[in-house]
């Protein structure tokens, strides 16, 4: 059933309290498809004015600007003929973004005062950061909503030191070994402790896995930049010896680099949301993302053109085209009926997400 189809009822599976015998029943989700409406060129004139307006207000009215982008994103996004919607105040995600920019220039100050006072205020930051980055996180949630039904972010601040401290620590003294490990920690952090209502989400996928994208990215980008190199070195031979086949040779050296980036990036970003919302649940419905890392890699590759001949204006109408593609490769893979799940989840939860936007009024723009 394509998204805003209406007319069909889909036939959702049967309750187990449907008197039918269980070999009997409809075991297969209704596959709703997200869907994305927002064009480049209304998005354009949004972007410009909050582009202007944050120029002459020397960024104060980059809140408002936030704010008015993610409600234009939001509300074109819909699942099931309904959209979702944001609610966050440009006054809070001003105060988060005054205390990050307070803290900072403490830090440049503190560096040009002592080395000793850098490496204290380094430890105070690293103690207070993950504080603001999980109210951050719960400020986003509280202020997302679906049928006029807010989410939430429930993460404790100690699993949030172990994530954002923790983790990050142990990924630099292991050169990056264990990057994907932590990188896994994240996801079941954020996943496990958001929900919809009262309806939770679940994340399941393994550490393996993630090791697994990591790797094989590596792999591609290894055999990317050997290529070019070798055929730079072949190049450079062919066009004989002595300092202009080294130049050429490292020329066609660093042009490789630059396409290993290039080309798996887009790789790495497909197989990363794919890998985290196929093993993304929220009860009693499946997610499911099918993100083509070749037509991620031509948006990519498009868009990159597209902003550097037009210096830097095609850069809205580029955000629109990959916000298309990704939100439209997802899906919900529904057990129940939207309307009857969301009626259930209002009434159990009543006022909450207003009390818990207003408890968590700050946002440091993640």
């Amino acid at each position: 059933m394509q998204t805003g189809d209406t007319s069909a009822v889909p036939a959702y599976p049967e309750t187990p309290d449907s008197g039918q015998p269980p070999a009997t029943r409809p075991v297969e989700p209704i596959v709703l498809r997200l869907a994305f409406t927002g064009t480049g060129s209304e998005y354009f004139r949004i972007w410009i004015v909050n582009t202007l307006l944050t120029i002459v207000t020397f960024g104060i009215y980059s809140a408002w600007a936030k704010v008015r982008t993610l409600q234009y994103f939001y509300r074109n996004t819909s699942l099931d003929g309904a959209t979702f919607d944001y609610h966050g105040k440009p006054a809070a995600i001003l105060k988060g973004r005054a205390i990050v920019f307070v803290l900072a220039l403490a830090f440049q100050l503190a560096g040009k005062v002592s080395p000793m006072l850098a490496v204290v205020l380094a430890l105070a930051l690293a103690a207070v950061f993950p504080l603001l980055l999980v109210r951050s996180l719960r400020f986003r949630m509280a202020n997302s909503s679906y049928r006029g039904l807010r989410f939430a972010f429930t993460g404790g601040d100690a699993d949030a030191y172990k994530v954002f401290v923790l983790w990050p620590l142990l990924t630099v003294f292991t050169l990056g070994a264990l990057a994907p490990l932590a990188h896994q920690r994240l996801k079941h952090y954020q996943h496990n402790h958001t929900r919809f209502g009262t309806a939770p989400f679940a994340f399941d996928a393994s550490a393996g896995s993630f090791y697994g994208v990591y790797l094989r990215t590596f792999a591609m980008t290894i055999v990317v930049v050997l290529v070019a190199v070798v055929g730079g070195i072949a190049l450079g031979a062919g066009a004989g010896s002595g300092r202009g086949a080294a130049v050429l040779a490292g020329l066609f050296g660093t042009i490789g680099i630059y396409v290993a980036v290039l080309a798996v990036g887009p790789y790495f970003n497909a197989s990363l949301q794919n890998l985290v919302w196929n093993h993304t649940t929220l009860v009693p419905h499946g997610l499911r993302s099918e993100v083509n890392a070749g037509r991620l890699f031509y948006i990519f590759l498009t868009n990159m053109i597209g902003i550097a001949l037009t210096l830097g204006l095609f850069l809205p109408f580029a955000r629109v085209r990959s916000a298309r593609y990704r939100v439209e490769c997802m899906s919900l893979l529904a057990r129940a009926p939207l309307d009857a799940f969301v009626a259930g989840q209002a009434e159990s939860v009543g006022a909450l997400g207003d009390a818990a936007a207003d408890w968590y009024d700050i946002d440091i723009a993640l």
